[in-house]
């Protein structure tokens, strides 16, 4: 299929997670956008009213294609707080490797460029959610450690689950996926859940 015949909307969003990929955490600005999408700035503008809501956009598309809420099915159904909480992290985990080059550009962008901090703000606030949800699961069951609040046993899972420590342990010390999420679930649970 030719790109003249992806819908324009899909085009400037398949060329942004592009160009974010390719872009070793430089800016990207709509200009290079719109002519990788092969169409004018102003068409641009007309999708996309400003540079934050474009990035932020890209970002949903990645879990759009890649169809993240078949993927979340398995948490979400969860039987019990454990369970669910194991299975976020499977899922959230495996979840890493697919937007990696489009995180770590937005991390790399986000200290000069708000428009890139906006976007990853966004996408770190959907996945405090699903750590909060596992929290909350774990509180309904009893099972939640008396060691700390539910606001911080969420600050503790997001800040183990983060992208840069998923990106230290898979590629600085080389560990495996699966070595990974084994890890990640056994630490979150001796983190979260009560003893005994």
């Amino acid at each position: 299929m030719s790109s003249q015949n992806i819908p324009t909307r899909d085009r400037i969003l398949k060329s942004t997670w592009q160009l974010l990929e390719a872009g070793n955490g430089n800016a990207v600005r709509m200009s290079d956008i719109a002519k990788a999408a092969k169409i004018s700035r102003q068409a641009l503008y007309l999708h996309f009213p400003n540079r934050a809501d474009l990035l932020t956009a890209t970002t949903r598309y990645l879990d759009e294609v890649h169809d993240i809420e078949a993927k979340l099915a398995k948490s979400r159904g969860a039987a019990s707080g454990t369970d669910r909480l194991e299975a976020w992290v499977e899922t959230w985990g495996n979840y890493i490797p697919t937007i990696f080059g489009v995180a770590k550009a937005l991390m790399a962008m986000q200290e000069t460029d708000e428009e890139a901090a906006a976007a990853w703000n966004d996408r770190i606030l959907a996945i405090r959610d699903g750590c909060e949800k596992a929290v909350q699961a774990l509180k309904a069951d009893g099972k939640l450690t008396d060691k700390m609040s539910e606001e911080e046993a969420t600050d503790l899972l997001l800040t183990l689950l983060s992208v840069r420590n998923w990106e230290q342990l898979r590629i600085t010390c080389n560990w495996t996926q699966d070595r990974y999420i084994d890890m990640m679930q056994q630490l979150t649970a001796q983190a979260l859940v009560k003893s005994g």
